[in-house]
């Protein structure tokens, strides 16, 4: 029988999606829930896996055609056999390949080896059969960049390029579909919001010191769950989102959108690109389940596997520039959203303490605001709430 293999089902914000990689070719077999194509949208990739045990009988739409939501993209025969013409050539193939040592590599492992100049007989295969998968080629070219002797190609490694060192060479690569939006995004933010930040500084001690006390007491009691510092920020934000609604609001054309719920976007930065998971209605979130959904947000970003449900809506967004040491910084607008929290590396300095000279644990925060909906006093007063709420938790519980 044979089955038609679809694109998913894209969201309305989703216009559509492009043919990134195929893992399998015409012809070959496949088994039911297989990876068979990675299907590549403005926000992330998707994974389209065979409905069935079979063979890919065709592929209708090639590596880099644009699709539309739920198109044929290839056909599948359930429960046949390859066929025998084509598996004789593999078959004929696999000699030589075996005499020569040529390792097995997966179609997506081989394109990414390509365009990073990676050599495959260089990778160590992690699959069945020593064969090399495309995480093998990222865990490979991470390791270049570990190479002391090597800080030039290091960091070319570590942009994904791999460039020769000691030698004055270009390489001229397509964006991503994803890095074209990010790019697009932001530049839209610039051009079509009058756009502010503001800063302040907050004492990150007694969050320290919470944490230091209960975070034993914490794992155990939430299942091993870490009690970190989002979470405290999260909470605070909704709490002066709550305070302040023209914060938490949108602008829709000539209108105004307040919404009566505190959805916070948690900026996460992926190889592909910056992605911004929702925690929906953290009003009504404890500590730990914000944590929990922030480790689970991190985990299925790395691995490629959020959803388009993962990353839509939102009121307002926090990122976090201080895990890659960022002391200070002005964070971009996340449209349709009107502000967005920046926060930033904690770093230890002499602060005037009542009278005196003490070395506090401070960090920086900057809230980028639209100046067309938020006037500069409630945002300052928005940025102090929260100051107020991370320098003395009681008041996060206690919503003063």
């Amino acid at each position: 029988m044979s089955i038609e293999i679809k694109a998913p089902q894209f969201p309305e914000s989703v216009p559509d999606g492009t043919i990134a990689t195929w893992h399998k070719k015409a012809g070959e077999a496949v088994s039911r829930d297989e990876l068979i194509v990675d299907i590549e949208t403005d926000k992330v990739v998707l994974e389209v896996v065979a409905p069935a045990d079979g063979v890919l009988a065709e592929i209708l739409r090639e590596e880099g055609d644009t699709i539309q939501s739920n198109e044929v993209i290839a056909r599948l025969v359930e429960g046949a056999a390859p066929a025998a013409g084509a598996a004789a050539p593999a078959a004929a193939a696999t000699a030589p390949a075996a005499a020569s040592n040529e390792k097995l590599v997966n179609p997506s492992a081989r394109k990414m080896a390509d365009e990073n100049n990676v050599n495959v007989s260089a990778v160590d295969g992690s699959a069945k059969g020593g064969r090399v998968t495309k995480g093998d080629v990222i865990d490979h070219l991470k390791g270049a960049t570990a190479a002391p002797a090597a800080p030039a190609k290091a960091a070319a490694a570590s942009a994904g390029i791999a460039m020769p060192v000691g030698e004055r060479t270009e390489k001229r690569v397509p964006m991503s579909r994803m890095r074209a939006r990010i790019a697009e995004r932001l530049l839209e933010a610039s051009q079509t919001t009058a756009m502010l930040t503001t800063f302040n500084e907050v004492d990150m001690g007694p969050v320290m010191e919470l944490r230091k006390k209960y975070k034993e007491a914490f794992e155990k009691s939430h299942n091993g769950t870490r009690l970190g510092f989002m979470g405290f920020f999260v909470k605070a934000a909704a709490e002066a989102l709550r305070r302040f609604p023209a914060v938490n609001a949108s602008i829709d054309g000539n209108d105004v959108v307040y919404h009566g719920f505190q959805d916070i976007g948690v900026a996460v930065s992926t190889e592909k690109g910056l992605v911004v998971p929702v925690l929906r209605n953290t009003e009504n979130m404890g500590l730990a389940d914000v944590e929990n959904t922030i480790r689970d947000f991190g985990l299925r970003a790395r691995d490629g596997k959020l959803g388009m449900d993962d990353m839509i809506g939102g009121t307002f967004t926090i990122t976090n520039g201080g895990t890659f040491g960022s002391l200070m910084s002005t964070p971009i607008l996340n449209p349709p959203q009107t502000a967005i929290l920046g926060m930033h590396k904690i770093q230890d300095r002499p602060m005037a303490v009542n009278g005196k000279v003490e070395i506090r644990p401070m960090m920086y925060l900057a809230l980028s605001y639209d100046h067309r909906l938020i006037d500069g006093k409630d945002a300052v007063q928005f940025l102090v709430a929260i100051k107020d709420m991370i320098e003395d938790p009681a008041r996060i519980l206690l919503e003063i």
